[in-house]
């Protein structure tokens, strides 16, 4: 291993309203206001991070010589819900960045569709997105949790998201974001569930495994971290620099104690 690694922050994002109406506690919210993305968004820019895809992110950090010193940061969105339409990318895109969104396919529709009770993007929004280079990515067709169904409906749920959003973007698809918890510690279903999405013709993808991603990762489930409104600067800044790094060990020993998600832990460091 190089004395020098290169290691990628992963930002995972789902909603970006005008107000966080977030009830529950602080490391299960998936609301990011639009005040605080910005104030975020606007962090990366005046500290010199470079945005990524998430596949560029995975090559960076096979090559450490070539990104030494680089400051670079992958900004995803799940669940492909419209605020990234409405809210989120006109901001991202004020700054000079763009994002990979990936999408549950069966809540994206001519017109608008709900998930979990809130609007989706429709497939005009993804085209006239994905012109203006954003990337987009499978998040399976109907977002169920893969550790719990057959092996037949897994295989339906991975390909089936991948073939519709080529056949309206009219081009590949090779991103995958793994919904839900990730299963880690069942090393059986992951490497089931790796079998499929290589035979599928995807070639990197995320988890919710906490830290930053590094050479080590597996490319089909890379690292990523957490972000909500409820992540001052200081703790975006820690997150960003390696300070979410050492929770992955907390993470995966909480799945063999209890098999409960730890994916959005907040802790103040």
């Amino acid at each position: 291993m190089p004395r020098w690694q290169t290691k990628v922050p992963i930002l995972m994002y789902h909603r970006v309203p005008k107000v966080d109406h977030c009830s529950t506690h602080p490391y299960y919210c998936t609301a990011t206001a639009v005040a605080v993305f910005e104030q975020q968004v606007r962090f990366l820019q005046e500290n010199g991070y470079r945005g990524v895809s998430v596949s560029e992110a995975f090559r960076a950090v096979q090559r450490p010589a070539r990104d030494e010193g680089q400051k670079l940061v992958a900004i995803t969105f799940d669940d492909g819900y419209q605020d990234f339409y409405t809210h989120a990318f006109p901001i991202l895109n004020r700054y000079g960045y763009s994002a990979t969104v990936f999408l549950p396919t069966a809540y994206i529709g001519d017109s608008s569709r709900r998930f979990k009770e809130e609007e989706c993007l429709t497939w005009a929004q993804v085209r006239e997105l994905r012109k203006v280079g954003v990337e987009f990515g499978s998040h399976t067709v109907t977002h169920p949790q893969l550790r719990d169904v057959g092996p037949e409906r897994l295989r339906e749920e991975v390909v089936g998201s991948k073939a519709e959003i080529e056949q309206r973007l009219g081009e590949s698809v090779g991103t995958f974001s793994y919904p839900y918890a990730f299963p880690e510690t069942d090393r059986e279903f992951v490497a089931r569930l790796r079998g499929v999405l290589q035979e599928s013709g995807y070639q990197v993808g995320v988890s919710t495994i906490l830290g930053r991603a590094v050479s080590s990762d597996n490319r089909l489930f890379m690292k990523r971290l957490p972000v909500n409104s409820h992540d001052d600067l200081p703790l975006f800044q820690a997150k960003l620099e390696g300070g979410y790094d050492w929770l992955h060990r907390v993470q995966y020993a909480s799945k063999f104690k209890r098999g409960t998600p730890f994916h959005l832990v907040n802790i103040r460091l």
